[in-house]
């Protein structure tokens, strides 16, 4: 976390924290993070892993409903939003 700057730069790849007394955003992180380790186990090695892998895994997550979203999918809810 505190090379976060130098990820960023180095990847173009944003990093978001959590709000300091936000325990709901923290909450949703750590339900997201279990969902990846269906797919993802500790021991992955992400070199390994293609760009299709990495979407493939995305658009499942996204696909599935959450209880959170009124059993919608993320991908639901967002069309809703956007409508």
């Amino acid at each position: 976390m505190a090379e976060h700057a130098r990820f960023s730069v180095a990847t173009g790849v944003p990093v978001y924290f959590c709000d300091p007394h936000s325990p709901r955003q923290r909450g949703s992180n750590e339900n997201i993070n279990g969902l990846l380790r269906q797919y993802f186990p500790r021991s992955t090695d992400f070199r390994a892993a293609t760009q299709s892998d990495l979407h493939a895994v995305a658009a499942e997550l996204n696909d599935r409903p959450r209880q959170t979203l009124k059993r919608k999918s993320p991908c639901q809810a967002l069309d809703q939003a956007l409508r």
